[in-house]
């Protein structure tokens, strides 16, 4: 008899990094139903907890700056062995090639490339052989916004990583990326409500299903990738059909 694909992240050790918001959330949840003994791992402790809390089955949560290379080594010494790595932690800066300062952009990187990389590489060591990691990047990696070059760039910077990864790492693991589109997060919480249900119904008019992304439609791709073991180097475009609009 096959296997049921509910059956493949049973009792399965799933850490995401970015668990305590938005996409991060969403996947975390989606595993623990499907049986995965999950671990999430953010800056924000009090985010986590709150996660925790608000998920029925058992989470496991740790405080980790990703941007700190010694605190990323230490926590993933003590993860035990992982099945599956998932890396949703992001930063985005937003500015005209000419304005956007360069610490800001070099705080993107750190936190979009760097601390993703130094993450993968450090709880590699714990990784099952045939499991995998996630990476998040973005739509404007291959369809780049005025006023948003630099998240592009570091967009496309991930996808590379993770395409060189699945090579560099054949027969051990198998690596993907997924880019959403524009997805409904606490990442916009921070905008006045009209203009920010302004900007998602400008959004959804452009696009061909009509609307922005929810959260759980992202953690349905990160449990695709988890789960499909033909799938490696792959880039998973969850936009809503951003890519292919007018």
């Amino acid at each position: 008899m096959k296997t049921q694909f509910a059956d493949f992240l049973n009792g399965k050790h799933v850490v995401i990094v970015g668990g305590g918001s938005g996409m991060g959330r969403a996947t975390a949840e989606l595993a623990t139903s499907l049986g995965a003994k999950v671990t999430i791992a953010s800056r924000n402790a009090d985010k986590l907890n709150a996660v925790a809390d608000g998920i029925e089955l058992h989470v496991s949560v740790a405080a980790v700056d990703t941007t700190n290379e010694a605190n990323v080594k230490s926590w993933a010494a003590g993860l035990g062995e992982v099945d599956h790595l998932v890396i949703s932690a992001s930063s985005a800066a937003h500015g005209a090639f000419t304005d956007l300062p360069t610490d800001d952009l070099r705080g993107m990187i750190e936190a979009k490339f760097i601390g993703p990389y130094v993450t993968a590489r450090e709880v590699l060591p714990f990784l099952k052989k045939g499991g995998s990691v996630t990476f998040f990047s973005g739509v404007l990696s291959r369809r780049p916004s005025a006023g948003a070059t630099g998240l592009a760039a570091v967009n496309a910077a991930v996808e590379t990583l993770a395409k060189g990864l699945a090579l560099e790492l054949a027969g051990r693991v198998r690596v993907n990326c997924i880019s959403p589109g524009m997805v409904d997060t606490e990442a916009y919480a921070g905008m006045p409500e009209e203009a920010r249900t302004e900007m998602f119904a400008q959004v959804a008019s452009g696009l061909p299903v009509g609307r922005v992304g929810d959260a759980g439609e992202i953690a349905q791709a990160a449990a695709l990738a988890m789960t499909n073991t033909f799938m490696t180097g792959s880039i998973l475009d969850v936009d809503g059909g951003h890519l292919v609009r007018g």
